[in-house]
């Protein structure tokens, strides 16, 4: 749908059009080579997700997101439909820097709300893959003509030191369910870290998964049309590439698991029989045994009380809690708690 915001307030697109800016990491961040030495050459064996995210990759989870199965990207998004206007009324944001903002496609619910106020935004999407930035820049561009379209590009796991701070009310977005992929300490340290950077009129909008039936966990990770697989299967052609390596695809079958003692789905890449793999790149072979896995990626899921106490101990206050009926998933809008002494 095409969006105007009346001319008084229209906003120019910055000089360069949507050329991504760098964010220069603010902490030594494993590059492929490394995190495939320690990952993948001692047993157990795993890889960080973040190397699902190609340009393909990218493609593949937008295409996950509209298998019936996955219900958290559509319960989500309903979500922000409902809440997008009451959201931008509380926080009534001059800027929105969005974390792994892929192709931003429920963040436009958040733009028509920004539109239907009469509130001109600058759009800062922060992700790792710039073909991606520069084409949703371009969509966005056309799509809300008074749109400033700002992208940064990084990894956000390399600390946000670097990252620009802008004038004015900020609402800094981390959707997806994505905290899910963070264990514990990693989680605290990255929510910690944003509020660090916040100011008393800035909030955080975080959508998180909640522990729900096996069931309804499994089919999302394991949908029919097989897009899950081919999406965790696509880490291996990643990795052939970064790696000068050989991983054969169809040696391998996707799984997905709900582990019920730490509430997290764990997904895999099975070996479908004993074969060995070369790594040009580390000058070595890894050998596997049928059966034997690559762990790719956890999804944590939350109780209400556990993501009270996320928030708390990284430094905000709960504002609202946005959920379903059926409570299977939670939209939080929280405040950063500043303990801070008047000069």
């Amino acid at each position: 749908m095409h969006r105007t915001i009346t001319d008084g307030a229209r906003q120019q697109p910055p000089p360069n059009g949507i050329d991504c800016l760098r964010v220069t990491p603010s902490r030594p961040v494993p590059p492929l080579l490394q995190d495939a030495r320690s990952g993948l050459l001692d047993r157990p064996r795993s890889m960080p997700p973040k190397y699902f995210y190609d340009h393909r990759g990218a493609c593949l989870f937008d295409a996950i997101c509209d298998t019936p199965e996955y219900y958290p990207t559509r319960t989500e998004e309903a979500l922000l439909q409902r809440h997008a206007q009451e959201i931008i009324a509380l926080v009534k944001p001059d800027h929105i820097i969005e974390f792994g903002s892929g192709t931003s496609r429920k963040t436009r619910h958040l733009l028509d709300a920004c539109s239907d106020s009469d509130r001109p935004v600058t759009y800062w999407p922060f992700d790792v893959c710039e073909p991606v930035l520069r084409e949703t820049g371009h969509a966005l561009m056309q799509d809300y003509d008074w749109l400033n379209v700002r992208p940064l590009l990084g990894d956000y796991h390399a600390g946000l030191d670097e990252l620009p701070v802008p004038e004015g009310p900020c609402l800094y977005l981390f959707l997806g369910g994505t905290i899910g992929n963070f264990d514990s300490p990693d989680a605290h340290r990255f929510l910690a870290e944003i509020c660090n950077r916040m100011q008393a009129d800035d909030c955080l909008v975080m959508g998180a998964d909640r522990v729900k039936a096996h069931a309804v966990l499994h089919a999302a990770y394991n949908d029919a049309e097989g897009i899950t697989a081919e999406f965790n299967l696509n880490l291996l052609e990643v990795l052939n590439r970064g790696l000068d390596a050989d991983f054969d695809p169809g040696r391998f079958r996707h799984r997905a698991v709900y582990n019920d003692a730490r509430e997290q789905i764990e997904m895999y890449l099975v070996a479908r029989e004993r074969h060995q793999v070369r790594l040009g790149a580390l000058d070595c072979a890894m050998s596997l045994q049928e059966g034997e896995s690559i762990l790719t990626e956890i999804s944590r899921k939350f109780s209400v009380e556990s993501l009270q106490s996320m928030l708390t101990e990284a430094g905000y206050m709960l504002d609202r809690h946005y959920q379903p009926d059926n409570h299977y998933y939670s939209l939080l809008l929280a405040r950063p708690v500043l303990e801070r002494s008047e000069a």
